[in-house]
């Protein structure tokens, strides 16, 4: 299956050099709580001045790029994106850097697992979605010093049941004369 991306993601890829900026979008939701949390790789433009933030606006997800509340703040993260192995579910990791002791808190706080979506953008043109991937669980925070490791992964496609249902008269009776 081929992937649709844009005209000027093409043109930045095929170039020798570009002035386009990939982005990655982060969007954590928590089924115990209603705030969402949007990061950014990229500190495309100021989103206020005090605070001083930055960030990415994009209207991905549903996300209202008029509403400074809603937009994908800029943090120093390393971004690993999910892996397609044929053996294994996908999987990614992001390295936040430089984060204080109340982020780890807060991460390590709940029961219940963060659903994690991420997309790659082009800092031009935030609201066009080069790449995405849903559905995936937050399974893992390590932290040390500065740095939090957190890890993801959704079930793997061969834990859906195969074959889903049989074709039988009892069942689809609208397919057997």
């Amino acid at each position: 299956m081929s992937r649709i991306i844009s005209l000027n993601a093409r043109l930045a890829h095929d170039a020798v050099a570009s002035s386009e900026v990939e982005v990655v979008l982060i969007q954590f939701t928590h089924p115990e709580t209603e705030q969402i949390v949007r990061l950014s790789t990229d500190p495309t433009e100021r989103i206020s001045y005090a605070p001083l933030a930055y960030g990415t606006r994009s209207n991905w997800l549903g996300a209202d790029p008029n509403d400074d509340e809603q937009a994908f703040r800029f943090v120093l993260i390393s971004v690993q994106l999910p892996d397609d192995e044929e053996a294994a579910p996908p999987a990614a990791q992001f390295v936040l850097d430089a984060v204080d002791a109340s982020m780890a808190e807060v991460l390590l706080s709940t029961t219940q697992r963060a659903e994690v979506s991420i997309a790659v953008v082009l800092a031009s043109s935030p609201n066009v979605v080069e790449q995405e991937w849903h559905g995936f669980k937050l399974i893992n925070v390590e932290g040390d010093g500065g740095q939090i490791t957190l890890s993801i992964t959704r079930d793997p496609v061969t834990a859906e049941p195969w074959p889903a249902g049989r074709m039988t008269r009892e069942r689809f009776p609208g397919l057997h004369p």
